[in-house]
């Protein structure tokens, strides 16, 4: 490689690793923890390429990108940062750098990104840069969008690619990895975000409803949750409502449709749960969420970040030990995001101490945690019945149901000592209880949410609305077994 390169980086080994591989491959380098004298050498017309992290002593290398371009409109940068966010990834882009990567990098893989900028020649024809737009860092998912995985950098390329992109987007995944969340991003971090914004489940999706978020959502965004699980009729609605925001008189106010599946959406389609003509309507550009298990290295930067939220919304304090992070790290996670946001949770509210130990990481592993669908064994006192059928194992009956949560709860607040438990404790009580109820109510009723509310004893429209409010997705089976 042929060339000069000036690298901002405010750690200096980065520094000297980069200037060390970047020498041996034939490049002349210069290097800085400052973005001033990064500045200074580009406007004396030093350099071929840039290479800058964003966190910086004096300011942020991204909102610096505009002053380079100024200076020296076909000057590359690649961008390095630890912040590995899907806004980091956007903004990346938006200020249109060569390349983003996040750190650790592969130091290879950056080479060969250097070599490539650098045999780079501008062309006259390349479009000036336009104004980079106004960033959105007050933006905050309900669940993070962080992650230094391969697999979720090249997510949150792929955002960043077709965010403000006039095509419908799919964005596939099992439950609990944040797809609604991903959803929003693509509104609340777009050129639509001052525009409308709705939600449509198949809990309402009437013609009135349908009609009303279409009306809601003019210029902006409408996501449709789980569109296989709406009913024939609905589907048919929702390709109707696509048609005409497609062609009709408003098309230029037409919002942006994006659809959140479960992790494989034609299979929905082969098996009649989704129609073939409305999947492709929505299948624009599919974006598939990996699940947590996937992304083992992202398991604690994730509790560290959600621990540091549950502090800031009032929680206690808490970290984790060396011990408990090891624990946490080899979970499976079958509930993803979600079931690692409200472990959190749980344990900076049950923890005794500052530090979370083993011991309360393996217990807070062992009970049920919304978002898990794992079974959880429970005493229960049953009204007299006929003898279980064979294969079917008999839950203990020994001690009542309330026996069990008495002692829970008991232990919980034997874990706050002399204090009283944050306030809201009948709130979070039930709501842990309702949703696996709800969960094994339906898994009994092979999804069929009339025969589930029957069993329950409340109206449909109530199931309806609970499943929407706790995020329950359901799986209709055509066979009760």
């Amino acid at each position: 490689m042929d060339g000069t390169v000036l690298i901002a980086d405010d750690d200096r080994t980065i520094r000297t690793v980069l200037t060390q591989a970047l020498t041996r491959a034939g490049c002349r380098v210069h290097a800085t923890g400052s973005l001033a004298q990064l500045l200074k050498w580009v406007e004396e017309g030093r350099g071929d390429l840039v290479i800058t992290d964003v966190m910086m002593p004096d300011g942020n290398g991204i909102d610096r990108i505009p002053a380079i371009r100024d200076a020296r409109p076909d000057l590359p940068v690649i961008v390095i940062s630890a912040q590995n966010t899907i806004v980091t990834a956007i903004r990346a882009t938006e200020a249109e750098a060569f390349e983003y990567l996040p750190k650790p990098f592969d130091l290879p893989d950056l080479m060969t990104k250097v070599g490539q900028a650098l045999s780079r020649r501008p062309r006259k024809s390349d479009p000036a840069p336009e104004p980079l737009p106004a960033m959105r860092e007050a933006a905050d998912p309900a669940m993070p969008l962080i992650g230094h995985a391969a697999s979720m950098q090249a997510l949150f390329r792929m955002v960043a690619r077709v965010l403000n992109a006039d095509l419908p987007v799919i964005i596939a995944g099992e439950a609990g990895v944040g797809k609604t969340t991903i959803a929003r991003s693509f509104h609340e971090l777009s050129d639509r975000r001052d525009r409308g914004l709705a939600i449509l489940t198949s809990s309402d999706a009437g013609e009135d409803a349908i009609a009303r978020a279409a009306e809601r959502a003019q210029g902006g965004t409408i996501v449709i949750e789980n569109p296989g699980g709406f009913d024939p009729a609905a589907q048919a609605r929702l390709i109707g409502l696509i048609e005409t925001m497609e062609s009709g008189p408003d098309r230029a106010q037409a919002p942006r449709v994006v659809a959140t599946t479960g992790p494989d959406p034609q299979a929905d389609v082969a098996s009649g749960r989704l129609r073939s003509d409305l999947y492709y309507r929505l299948a624009g550009v599919t974006v598939s969420v990996p699940p947590l298990r996937a992304r083992v290295d992202d398991i604690l930067p994730l509790a560290a970040h959600l621990l540091a939220r549950a502090a800031a919304q009032g929680l206690p304090e808490r970290m984790l030990s060396d011990d408990a992070a090891a624990i946490l790290r080899a979970h499976p996670f079958p509930g993803n995001v979600r079931e690692l946001e409200n472990m959190m949770r749980r344990l900076a509210l049950t923890a005794s101490g500052l530090t979370i130990s083993a011991a309360e990481m393996r217990d807070a592993l062992s009970q049920p945690s919304v978002g898990s669908r794992a079974p959880t064994p429970v005493s229960v006192s049953r009204d007299p019945a006929p003898s279980e059928p064979a294969g079917v194992t008999p839950l203990h009956t020994g001690s009542r149901l309330s026996d069990s949560v008495e002692a829970h709860l008991q232990r919980y607040f034997d874990l706050h000592g002399d204090a009283l438990p944050p306030p809201g404790l009948y709130d979070r009580i039930l709501r842990e209880v309702e949703r696996p109820l709800l969960q094994v109510a339906l898994d009994a009723t092979g999804g069929n949410q009339l025969r589930c509310a029957d069993l329950l004893g409340i109206n449909r429209n109530t199931l309806r609305k609970k499943l929407t409010e706790l995020n329950i997705e359901v799986t209709r089976r055509r066979k009760l077994m």
